[in-house]
């Protein structure tokens, strides 16, 4: 056994070089950090074969002073923090001053600096870790670092390098994220002789729909919210503009990129109701909140943090953007300005001309329905305001004879000659009073066909109306208990064991959630009240789904955690099913509801409710103009 010795400086940089500069785009964004941090607004990145062979950073910052160079190269060797009470609330970037002496052990690296005032700029060169004496060098001010053929010394872990352009991809990915946090300053890559971003100074939206592309920037919600020590901005995407990877999300906590399982479970949660389980969000978010609050010093990398409060943290995060993602039902302002789609932002040019009928016989939003309806609207003072009229036991018809004459004499009518000269026609509301538009008909038992100003709404009724019973549950339960309605004649149901005894152990959990449930015999259970917004539903399916969630979790979990889980379930089995033939009032009163509940653009399991197809998408389909 060899005796215990002390290592090279030489061989404890190349062991650290191994956490710090994992692969070129390591040491790229090692290299922009330090740039940031002399505050430099203008930085130029040149790349060959993805950063293996080259790796050129040039910026216009403050500069390191003549005697300073070769100690820049020395391990920790910092400018940035002098004691403990500086490293326990660091606001640099960099801090731990193992970058360039990690990079300059496993490369030929060549140091360029020339600080403020100084009459020239001076360079020192290093292969391998052993540095030069500093020579005079021309440059403006700033500094030039150039590393070439990473890990040439180190062939065990240069083998592990992958090919230039998948080496380019991670650099470039890392070029971005520096990129988005700092959108005043001017950003530019080249890669093997090629511009591949120039980016000019701009606003923290304009620089995200610059790298993430104008989809994301129409689709996206703007998020800017403070409470006490902390603030979160940015951009969040809609949830029908999600992703089939995680390729489009981005946390940064004081303007440094993290990947933190805390943020990454409170956006998760955020969009839990609205989000499909394959789907993945996509976001630029900023977190904001003072240096000493957060513990940078994790990892070599930087890219872990570690909150002092990462409770509060995590429900402010949480809190933020699901009251954000509520708001996007119709008519709600997103940053595109409308509720709408990306793809309903442009609308026909003839639409604002030529206004479309009015639909005949179509009830405004207030008309009251059958108190027998499925009540999907408000809850106030323990009643529940009429929705959809759905009449038990008997179908919606559709439209008689006289009344579809009625429909299509306004579809096809010929100008009012009656009509003063220069008066338009009637036309549709405007969008921000109703965006969802007037229903035309229904198509194969699941689909409402409406029309708007745009065009062609078309709504998936059964997915629409379980958001709306669920948020009206949701409210409910916040308001302490659901509202019960009693049965006038109580059903009887065959129970097992459990449920029985389920029954016996929670009369109060199941009072709350809107339940009166009697054991009238070992085997047999009698229903005699259900939630009011659930009066139609089938009430003995209805009691044993909701038996088993409290028999499997219990009652402490169905009431946290499992609380929105158990009531999507209950609202599911009350929503109105396919093949059901609605009315056009039925219809309207569905838009209608969908306009005025959050988060009415997906259903419980995240899939779309409805979407837009614009007049111009419809002339494009049918050739017209061409």
């Amino acid at each position: 056994m060899s005796q215990i010795h002390i290592l090279s400086d030489l061989l404890i940089s190349q062991i650290a070089a191994g956490e710090v500069v994992e692969r070129p785009a390591s040491a790229l964004k090692e290299l922009l950090e330090n740039s940031l941090d002399a505050g430099a607004d203008e930085i130029s990145i040149q790349l060959h074969d993805g950063g293996i062979k080259q790796i050129r950073v040039a910026d216009n910052g403050s500069g390191i002073g003549h005697d300073e160079l070769k100690l820049a190269l020395q391990r920790h060797a910092t400018s940035k923090i002098d004691s403990l009470q500086d490293l326990e609330s660091v606001a640099s970037l960099g801090f731990r001053g193992e970058a360039l002496a990690s990079i300059a052990s496993v490369s030929h690296l060549s140091l360029i600096s020339r600080s403020v005032g100084a009459e020239h700029g001076w360079k020192v060169e290093s292969e391998g870790g052993r540095v030069s004496s500093a020579e005079p060098a021309p440059i403006a001010q700033g500094t030039v670092v150039e590393v070439r053929n990473i890990y040439f010394n180190t062939p065990a872990r240069r083998k592990f390098l992958r090919t230039p352009a998948t080496e380019f991809g991670h650099a470039e990915a890392a070029f971005k994220r520096i990129a988005l946090s700092r959108p005043d300053v001017c950003l530019t890559l080249a890669h093997n002789g090629r511009v591949k971003w120039r980016l000019q100074t701009s606003t923290e939206t304009g620089r995200i729909r610059e790298l993430l592309g104008e989809s994301f920037g129409e689709s996206a919600i703007e998020v800017d919210t403070g409470a006490g020590p902390f603030r979160l901005h940015g951009l969040i995407a809609q949830p029908a503009h999600s992703r089939a990877s995680r390729d489009a999300q981005y946390t940064f906590v004081n303007g440094r990129f993290v990947r933190d399982r805390v943020l990454a479970h409170a956006i998760r949660e955020a969009y839990h109701d609205v989000l499909h389980h394959d789907r993945h969000a996509a976001y630029v978010l900023f977190l904001e909140l003072e240096p000493g609050l957060v513990d940078v010093n994790v990892h070599p990398s930087k890219v872990e943090v570690r909150f002092r409060e990462a409770r509060a943290i995590h429900q402010f995060v949480f809190h933020a953007l699901e009251k954000a993602l509520s708001a996007t039902r119709p008519g709600m302002p997103a940053s595109n300005g409308t509720g709408l789609p990306a793809s309903v932002a442009a609308t026909s040019d003839r639409s604002s001309s030529t206004p479309l009928p009015t639909l005949a016989g179509t009830p405004p939003a207030s008309t009251p329905f059958s108190s027998g309806s499925i009540s999907s609207g408000s809850i106030s003072s323990g009643t529940v305001q009429s929705g959809i009229s759905f009449r038990p036991g008997q179908p919606a018809m559709p439209m008689r004879a006289a009344e579809a004459e009625k429909f299509y004499s306004v579809l096809f009518a010929e100008p009012q000659t009656s009509q003063p000269a220069g008066q338009p026609h009637q036309a549709l509301p405007d969008d921000d009073d109703q965006p969802l538009g007037f229903a035309l008909a229904q198509l194969a038992g699941i689909y409402i066909l409406a029309q708007n100003r745009a065009g062609l709404i078309v709504v998936d009724m059964h997915a629409a109306h379980e958001r709306i019973v669920y948020e009206s549950l949701k409210a409910a339960m916040d308001s302490d208990r659901i509202p019960t309605q009693a049965l006038l004649i109580p059903t009887t149901m065959t129970a097992s064991e459990l449920e029985v005894a389920t029954v016996e152990e929670n009369r109060e959990l199941l009072n709350t959630l809107g339940f009166e449930l009697a054991v009238i015999a070992p085997n047999a259970i009698a229903i005699r009240s259900i939630p009011t917004l659930l009066r139609n539903a089938d009430a003995a399916h209805l009691a044993h789904e909701t038996l088993r969630e409290i028999a499997e979790y219990g009652a402490g979990r169905v009431l946290t955690e499992r609380r929105n889980e158990m009531l999507a379930t209950m609202a599911c089995h009350a929503a109105v099913r396919a093949n059901r033939q609605l009315t056009i009032a039925e219809m309207n009163a569905l838009l209608r509801d969908m306009e005025a509940t959050e988060r009415s653009g997906q259903c419980n399991h995240g899939r779309p409710t409805w979407f837009q197809v614009t007049l111009a998408e419809l002339d494009r389909m049918f050739m017209r103009g061409q």
